[in-house]
């Protein structure tokens, strides 16, 4: 039985760029729009910014991210390495959310980046899928060797429906060309 859309609520975490001048190129791609394409229809969502996600720490973004109300009807969005945050909170948790979404997920450090050497090595909880009523997983026909691995050690763990899309990248606005994501809002709405 689908929610009401009255009482869902959205939270989408964005990933994490490599330097301080890229922090805010995720304003560029289909974040905004996806977060004024979910308001008109009457779903509360945020999109909160992580603090210095160049360097990503979990316990930042924890700090930040709890600051924002999650339940059962909850849908929570990750890009990238938003995912790895989202997956990594949830098995700490053990939170009820009605759908967890992952673009283009990443678990994969560079070897030469402790920040996201920290931040990504961790156990996936796979008791997450027993709280959750939907997981949905995007891809791209596309995506790097290592996007492409991070995605199946999600989808191994946690199960749920992968879409590949042709020609979307690591969906960033340079890889899809467009900020409008009529996929994801699909996957959100119905």
């Amino acid at each position: 039985m689908e929610k009401d859309t009255k009482q869902i609520n959205c939270i989408v975490i964005h990933g994490c760029p490599s330097n301080v001048e890229k922090t805010r190129t995720y304003d560029k791609h289909w974040i905004p729009w996806i977060k004024k394409e979910l308001i008109a229809r009457g779903i509360e969502t945020k999109t909160p910014l992580m603090p210095t996600p160049w360097k990503p720490d979990y316990e930042k973004f924890k700090k930040e991210f709890e600051k924002y109300e999650v339940n059962e009807n909850t849908i929570l969005i990750g890009h990238s390495c938003g995912c790895a945050f989202l997956v990594r909170w949830l098995g700490e948790t053990k939170k009820k959310i009605f759908k967890l979404i992952l673009v283009a997920p990443w678990k994969i450090p560079d070897k030469n980046d402790e920040f996201r050497k920290k931040f990504y090595n961790y156990s996936i909880d796979e008791t997450i899928k027993s709280r959750i009523n939907k997981i949905v997983m995007f891809t791209a026909d596309d995506e790097e060797a290592d996007g492409k691995k991070s995605l199946n050690i999600f989808h191994n763990a946690l199960g749920g429906k992968i879409f590949e899309l042709k020609g979307r990248g690591h969906y960033t606005m340079k890889d899809t060309g467009t900020e409008e994501f009529p996929e994801l809002l699909n996957e959100i709405v119905k």
